[in-house]
């Protein structure tokens, strides 16, 4: 799998422009085709399918993504479209992991793009959190937290704002979505372990996704369900050292809205100060023997889920019992907030 960036556009009320303009509507949809066409070459992003109104492009990296998407709104904006027609195109954009299927792409980062070009009004180019930080920010309106069909967790869209792209837009409709349940995907090689976190969770009210048994597995589970909570061995396949930490790594970079918890079997103090290196909110590690309380451990479990810090308690008296340095200090006092 890689990462890309991929935008969908299509045009507004299309249906209604053509029985307006009859025969004169396929000059409309050839022109539309070519700016937007060339504003995607431009930007050195790929075609992958054109259907009617509609594209579907793929760039290399957000920035490219963005700037294609603005150069392709502005063509729109300031083309002199005959006889007063308004042609308004819709625009959504979202930065993920997905797989090559000869001329395209699966996945659903594919799937969540689309939902974000569904969302938007003509003229409008809305991208997700990231893409927008992907791209290293920019002029963007944060329209919050919304519920996409399909799309397991709420999503943070904004609006892009420029030089000659339109500007007022209504509200969109349905901001977040009723609460749901906590969704957690598991790591572990040991299934009998796995089996029965799973089924402490569910009992507690979660949702558990997804299983896996290696670091590799972990990832690609992470990249299709977009856990809130991924519970991960820090000893994984094949050589059993630190792939759950490193895998812990991959999910913080990858999709930072997902909490990390880090299962040990054995106290490794070194290990767990690494991983707190950093933006520590939305982190925990743990002993596996917390796992036997189960008010503690779903308790922990939520605490990462909402952005919190977990350390287990040996780890922090251990730390509190000497002179803890100031990188030391700093995640204690994440702990204790």
């Amino acid at each position: 799998m890689e990462e890309v960036t991929f935008l969908f556009t299509d045009i507004e009320s299309s249906t209604g422009l053509l029985e307006r303009l009859g025969a004169d509507y396929a000059g409309v949809l050839l022109r539309h085709r070519e700016l937007i066409e060339q504003a995607i070459e431009d930007a050195d992003g790929v075609v992958v399918d054109c259907r009617g109104d509609e594209f579907f492009a793929a760039f290399a990296t957000p920035r490219a993504g963005i700037d294609g998407a603005i150069a392709a709104q502005r063509a729109v904006v300031r083309e002199p479209w005959p006889d007063g027609t308004v042609v308004r195109v819709r625009m959504g954009l979202h930065t993920g992991r997905a797989q090559r299927s000869g001329d395209g792409y699966v996945g659903l980062a594919v799937h969540h793009a689309a939902r974000i070009a569904q969302t938007a009004r003509g003229g409008e180019i809305l991208v997700s959190r990231e893409t927008l930080e992907g791209g290293g920010g920019g002029d963007a309106v944060d329209l919050g937290e919304h519920a996409l069909r399909g799309i397991p967790r709420p999503t943070r869209l904004y609006r892009i704002r420029g030089d000659g792209l339109p500007a007022e837009f209504p509200p969109l409709p349905g901001a977040k979505p009723e609460q749901a349940p906590l969704r957690v995907a598991l790591a572990d090689d040991s299934v009998l372990l796995r089996e029965g976190i799973a089924a402490l969770l569910e009992e507690e009210g979660f949702d558990v996704v997804g299983q896996s048994g290696t670091a590799v597995e972990l990832l690609e589970l992470v990249d299709e369900e977009l856990p809130d909570v991924a519970i991960v061995d820090i000893r994984m396949p094949p050589t059993k050292t630190d792939e759950g930490l490193r895998a812990a790594r991959d999910i913080r970079r990858r999709h930072p809205e997902t909490g990390v918890l880090l299962l040990s079997l054995y106290l490794q103090v070194e290990d767990a100060l690494e991983l707190f290196t950093g933006e520590a909110r939305g982190l925990g590690y743990l002993l596996k023997d917390r796992v036997t309380d189960v008010d503690e451990f779903t308790a922990a479990v939520r605490r990462v889920a909402a952005g919190g810090t977990v350390l287990d308690v040996t780890i922090v008296d251990e730390l509190r019992a000497g002179t803890p340095s100031e990188r030391e200090r700093a995640v204690l006092a994440l702990v204790d907030a």
